[in-house]
């Protein structure tokens, strides 16, 4: 084959591979945004949702919000945000476009290295269109998956061709390696999983490279993971997002490794009950022995083999060493396991078994049909239920009822699923939702704090302060039961217990917009004016778009004859809530002090037309009417 209809091929695969992605996830763009993770990493995050600014940057670079630290992966975010706003086709777009790049660069990376050009595209294939990557592709907040490895891709393709130039003593050499070392700390400034790179270099050399063990170039790399992951520990940690050995004792964590381990390479042959969210279990004995049983035996296997098939040995070690980081043993989390921790890891296992059935056939060709038969119905297997996992993402509902229906027991499916139905006022649902958690649970704090929230709504103060004491005896790390907590204490008037409880929320996580807003109303009361406005300001840095702060921070700078500074927080709380009837009911009366008396009637209007039964907008326009000599 001539070198130019070898690149058509080439293109035409890729393009076929891109086409395949898009078609198979394109209901991704029908989805909404979720309650898991996509309130801190986009629809509540005012840093992010101001779109991109220098202060957004800064922002990025310097936040360890969400329990990590990857500024990379918020200005994504930001981006999407400058652009689509918090229409959520548009972020699902970025990330179904990056899926889509991976899968391609894949091929290409595996073509280039190894010279197979259909062994390399059905890996791709099976990579891109696997069920098992529906949880990064079509998840807003799991970006950070598609986006480390579209880095991790491409530090793949400097590293190879630095390789190249090496062993043609090219004058390019320096060029491709510090290029693959800013794209690999791009990759771990998106997600630091990746940190397991420098290993999948080595095993790269000794196949299909055939470099040999070159561990000396690769120090920097090493080094970048270690900075990389003492960062994200340190992070994570300071956090409490790390488990206590008290919470998950180290002999369940191991027991778990084995099982786990099993896990992904069951979903990965039979992807069967996926779902976003795995808890951790008790194993029995047989389950732990089988399943170190099972991995001893593969490894034995690929050992025996590694001389004549280097492939299996690569393709193993390349599956068993990505997901050291997420295997549970520094355990981040709830999770026993999860789909989205397989994105990298599965390449090792497709490698496997496409060079390795593909290499069996070849001295049984009587087989060879039928195992490009198996491998065609594997892709269209793998589609059809990828795009059927991908409507899991629609919304909300639809995400926890389908993890439920896959993990029954899951307490944190029933504790999500009971939050969301609370906050939209479906409290009967919501209640049913949490007794389930307690039942399984008898302190679960989230349930706790759930009801907690649905007694606020139904006005019962001193049961919502119960649930968030019983909640805080066993989380007492958790911002949200403080918040709620404040919030019970302020529908009673004790306002400084409500402070001292929003300050604790801002002790554990200072971004907190929402708590630092409730804690200027709380200061407020108590007569601490110039600290409540303190407050209101920092709310307002943190979200600029908070209409509630502009509102009341406008309240307050009216009262100190600020009548400015007042119209102008008043107006922009309305602009950003157009359904805010008090922001223009509170904006008119500035508007009608300054004797602008026609744009004061226009807000009155837009007061009354938002708060039907507002009698004093009414009452306000009526008057105006009548000073103007017309009908009211």
């Amino acid at each position: 084959m001539t070198e130019s209809a070898s690149r058509r091929q080439i293109w035409a695969i890729s393009v076929l591979i891109a086409a395949a992605v898009l078609a198979v996830y394109w209901p991704a763009l029908h989805c909404g945004f979720v309650n898991y993770d996509d309130p801190d990493y986009v629809t509540g995050n005012g840093a992010v949702r101001q779109g991109l600014t220098w202060k957004a940057i800064l922002w990025a670079f310097t936040t360890t919000h969400a329990f990590n630290w990857h500024p990379v992966t918020w200005l994504s975010h930001i981006i999407d945000c400058q652009f689509y706003g918090l229409q959520p086709a548009g972020h699902h777009l970025t990330s179904l476009l990056f899926h889509a790049a991976n899968s391609v660069l894949l091929f290409c990376l595996l073509r280039r290295m190894t010279g197979a050009l259909w062994r390399s595209a059905l890996v791709a294939v099976l990579f891109a269109l696997h069920p098992l990557r529906v949880q990064s592709v079509a998840w807003i907040s799991e970006r950070k998956d598609v986006l480390s490895a579209f880095f991790w891709m491409l530090t793949l393709w400097a590293y190879i061709r630095y390789a190249e130039e090496l062993k043609a003593q090219g004058v390019k050499v320096k060029s491709y390696y510090v290029a693959a070392l800013v794209l690999f700390a791009l990759g771990l400034m998106a997600k630091p999983m990746v940190v397991t790179l420098p290993f999948v270099l080595l095993l790269l050399d000794y196949w299909p490279l055939r470099r040999g063990w070159l561990v000396a170039e690769k120090i920097p790399f090493f080094a970048l993971s270690a900075v990389s992951c003492a960062v994200t520990f340190l992070v994570q940690d300071r956090t409490g997002a790390v488990s206590s050995l008290a919470r998950l004792p180290f002999g369940e964590r191991l027991a778990n490794v084995p099982v786990a381990y099993v896990g992904y390479l069951c979903k990965t042959f039979w992807p069967t009950n996926l779902a976003v969210f795995y808890p951790h279990e008790s194993w029995e004995k047989w389950e732990i022995l089988g399943s170190i049983a099972l991995l001893g035996l593969i490894s034995g296997l690929v050992l025996w083999r590694m001389r004549g098939q280097a492939y299996l040995a690569v393709g193993w070690a390349w599956f068993l060493g990505m997901l050291v980081p997420a295997i549970g043993l520094v355990q981040v989390g709830a999770q026993s396991m999860a789909d989205r921790y397989s994105y990298l890891p599965s390449i090792g296992l497709g490698i496997m078994t496409v060079w390795g059935i593909a290499e069996w056939t070849a001295r049984r060709p009587v087989w060879r049909q039928g195992a490009i038969l198996a491998g065609w119905l594997a892709v269209m297997a793998g589609a059809l239920l990828a795009w059927r996992q991908t409507g899991v993402f629609k919304n909300t509902e639809t995400l926890w009822r389908a993890t439920l229906q896959a993990e029954p027991d899951c307490i944190f499916a029933h504790d999500c699923l009971g939050k969301f139905l609370a906050e939209n006022g479906r409290l009967d649902e919501a209640i049913e939702q949490c007794r389930q958690s307690l039942a399984l649970r008898p302190e679960d704090p989230v349930a706790q704090n759930t009801l907690a929230r649905i007694g606020l709504r139904q006005g019962k103060a001193d049961e919502a302060i119960a649930h968030c004491l019983k909640s805080l005896q066993v989380e007492p790390r958790s911002e949200q039961t403080y918040y709620t907590l404040g919030q019970a204490y302020v529908n009673k008037g004790q306002m400084a217990e409500a402070a001292a409880a929003f300050e604790k929320a801002l002790e554990l996580q200072p971004d907190f917009a929402e708590a630092r807003c409730n804690l200027g109303f709380a200061l407020l009361q108590l007569g601490r004016g110039a600290e409540a406005i303190h407050q209101y300001d920092k709310a307002l840095e943190l979200d600029p778009d908070y209409a509630l702060a502009h509102n009341d921070l406008g309240s307050i700078l009216l009262q100190q004859g600020r009548a400015d500074e007042a119209l102008y927080h008043f107006a922009r709380a309305a602009r950003i809530a157009p359904q805010f009837g008090e922001a223009h009911y509170n904006m008119a009366g500035v508007l009608l002090q300054k004797g602008r008396t026609n744009e004061a009637l226009a807000e009155y209007q837009r007061a009354l037309d938002t708060l039907p039964n507002a009698a004093p907008a009414r009452y306000k326009i009526a008057d105006i009417l009548r000073r103007q000599g017309r009908q009211p």
